[in-house]
């Protein structure tokens, strides 16, 4: 998982808006570089998982190519091991040993004689073939042993590539979201504390009653993922922070649905491709609900058209109205 990025507000309480700006400009400003910086944890999130699958695949090729290069030195010491025995044998029949029947009768002076030395050339024979078909076995065995090794070398090396692409990747975003919540944190820092106070809102909508939404959920694990995050309402937004202290959009999902005991993906797009599909008209509480085109933002889906969320810097976890998020689908979990 990648680690919390714990961020305070820059500059004093009460600072005056941007300069020259109005009180609506500086909100819609600190709103549009907080989306950015939403954005970029989101993407920063898909890379960590997609890392983690490239370290288990460099891992999975290593040791693949580890067995292989195992079996290659068991074929080899195998056929070192018969080695001797097939050379004095080739070196016999090369000096003109003679090892058939035809040759015992020409040279047995008795009845006798020829059938201990044609019971002696069988079992010449037998242990001969026996020799040559294990050193050929394990020489078949050791070019494919050798195959193997080095198609799972040359594998193991273009999965160790494929990570470090996908490493730097990561880098480069982490650095990006570092240099985004320095402008976040100083765009919240120019709010009067009123555009502060408007900004965070209240913690639920006008009549909006948790308790009555809960009691009215049959047992079930999403209305136990709902209970949860009911109970991180007012805790901060913090950039990569999976609570219990603060959390990103994905962050307060995945807490909530730990707490029953199911582990969600670390991202808002992994999220929005696991699950099962939900229409919008078959909303229940506790699904998992996803918005913006690019699936950036999730929430939990709270009821009568309502999300419980970390929305952004600036606003802690609250229900609010799904209507103002432009929607993209939902997954039930």
């Amino acid at each position: 998982m990648t680690a919390a990025i714990a961020v305070l507000p820059a500059g004093p309480a009460g600072a005056d808006p941007v300069p020259g700006a109005s009180a609506s400009e500086a909100v819609t400003k600190l709103t549009d570089l907080s989306r950015e910086s939403e954005q970029t944890t989101e993407a920063m999130h898909n890379a960590q998982i997609e890392l983690d699958a490239k370290l288990a695949a460099q891992q999975e090729a290593d040791a693949r190519h580890d067995a292989d290069r195992a079996a290659l030195d068991a074929a080899t010491a195998q056929i070192d091991t018969v080695r001797p025995a097939v050379d004095k044998i080739a070196r016999a029949n090369y000096q003109g040993a003679r090892t058939n029947r035809l040759f015992a009768v020409m040279v047995s002076d008795s009845p006798q004689q020829l059938l201990d030395q044609m019971s002696a050339l069988d079992i010449i024979s037998t242990d001969a073939a026996a020799t040559v078909g294990t050193f050929r076995e394990a020489g078949d065995a050791a070019a494919a042993a050798e195959a193997a090794s080095q198609q799972s070398a040359d594998a193991a090396r273009v999965a160790t590539e494929q990570a470090k692409a996908v490493s730097d990747d990561l880098q480069g975003k982490q650095s990006r979201l570092q240099s985004e919540i320095a402008d976040v944190v100083a765009a919240f820092g120019s709010l009067s504390d009123t555009e502060k106070q408007g900004l965070a809102g209240a913690a639920f909508p006008p009549g909006f009653d948790p308790a009555a939404i809960l009691g009215a959920l049959p047992p079930g694990s999403q209305a136990g993922a709902l209970s949860a995050a009911f109970t991180q309402i007012g805790k901060p937004y913090v950039w990569g922070a999976t609570g219990p202290d603060g959390y990103d959009c994905s962050g307060l999902v995945v807490w909530a649905y730990k707490q029953i005991g199911k582990t969600l993906p670390r991202s808002s797009q992994a999220q929005a491709a696991g699950g099962t599909p939900v229409d919008k008209a078959n909303l229940q509480p506790g699904d998992v609900v996803l918005f913006y085109p690019d699936a950036s933002h999730v929430g939990l889906y709270a009821g009568n058209g309502n999300v419980v969320h970390a929305s952004t810097f600036g606003v802690p976890v609250r229900v609010e109205s799904m209507a103002s998020w432009p929607f993209y689908g939902a997954r039930r979990y």
